[in-house]
């Protein structure tokens, strides 16, 4: 077998094991936490025998190694489970709340990540002068800086003083597109001043780290201009690490999003979260958690498998 089909296979076969991990680690955390499920649905004046017969149909009185393996082997089939408070299928109300928390990602995605990649070869092709020293500070300070306190700034000044965008990202599928990018701007404009300082570092950092090879040194003795050694030499063999810190930002934007949406009440997947966990529904909090864990393992595992790709010296192990 070639060896990179088996750095590709042995990346595939350590994702699904951290999934399980993380699976048994979810469901452990939900089983410790305090109080009583039953309790909380039927209220405190439920009667013993109310308690007991929930108790019984919920399935709380199995062994936790029955309950995660029946609740495991459900995942497997699709099935997620029903939510104990509205008696609604999760993996349908999860659907629709998935599909914005994505919508909301991908365009904070679509602004962060050539934006850091350009910032990054500005402050490359003006390192220690003004613009890479601006460029740094002004985002270091971003990312400093709690979102939820960035979120509310711009809340501030941007739709109550000015008047520019709502200050409640609700969006609907009757809402065209342009609404839709109206309403998740401010947002957007968070997320992506959260995850720039990161991706515009690595990208410096990994160019700056090939610019000193020898074949750059050839390059500039060649006579060519500092933008193009950059942008056709040094960039294209410092993508590797440049993808897996994009990979690592794309899977905070979808997993690292609860903050944002509870802010700006966004309908997404941590809006969903937050709801459910005041109200202690269990089983949404365990799909919850069992999505946001397959979609950061999945991402990572997807730059693990790029970075294979890309780098020559990764095909060939010792």
């Amino acid at each position: 077998m070639h060896p990179v089909l088996i750095l590709v296979v042995q990346r595939i076969a350590l994702g699904l094991l951290l999934l399980v991990a993380a699976s048994i680690l979810i469901f452990a955390g939900t089983m410790i936490l305090p109080g009583d499920v039953a309790q909380s649905i039927l209220g405190q004046s439920a009667t013993p025998e109310a308690l007991a017969n929930l108790r019984a149909e919920l399935g709380l009185n199995e062994p936790p190694v029955t309950r995660y393996f029946n609740w495991l082997f459900g995942v497997v089939q699709g099935d997620l489970g029903t939510a104990l408070t509205n008696g609604q299928d999760i993996a349908t109300s999860m659907g629709r709340r998935l599909s914005n928390t994505l919508f909301l990602a991908f365009w904070a995605a679509a602004v962060a990540v050539p934006l850091a990649i350009f910032l990054g070869l500005v402050a490359v092709l003006y390192r220690d002068r003004w613009p890479d020293k601006l460029i740094s500070g002004v985002t270091l300070a971003s990312i400093s800086i709690p979102e939820f306190l960035i979120g509310y700034v711009l809340m501030y000044f941007v739709a109550v003083q000015l008047g520019w965008f709502s200050t409640v990202a609700m969006i609907s599928d009757s809402m065209s597109l342009l609404e839709k990018l109206s309403v998740i701007a401010l947002p957007v404009a968070v997320l992506t001043l959260v995850v720039l300082a990161h991706m515009m570092r690595m990208t410096r950092a990994a160019i700056l780290n090939v610019m000193q090879s020898a074949y750059i040194e050839t390059a500039e003795l060649k006579g060519l201009s500092a933008f193009t050694v950059i942008f056709r030499h040094a960039f294209p063999n410092a993508i590797a690490p440049i993808v897996n810190v994009v990979m690592i930002n794309l899977a905070y934007l979808v997993v690292g999003v609860v903050v944002i949406e509870v802010v700006f009440v966004y309908p997404g997947m941590g809006q969903y979260l937050v709801d459910h966990v005041s109200k202690r529904d269990v089983p949404v909090v365990q799909a919850c958690g069992l999505v946001f864990a397959a979609v950061y393992i999945g991402l990572n595992m997807v730059a693990d498998i790029v970075s294979i790709l890309a780098n020559p010296r990764l095909r060939h192990p010792k």
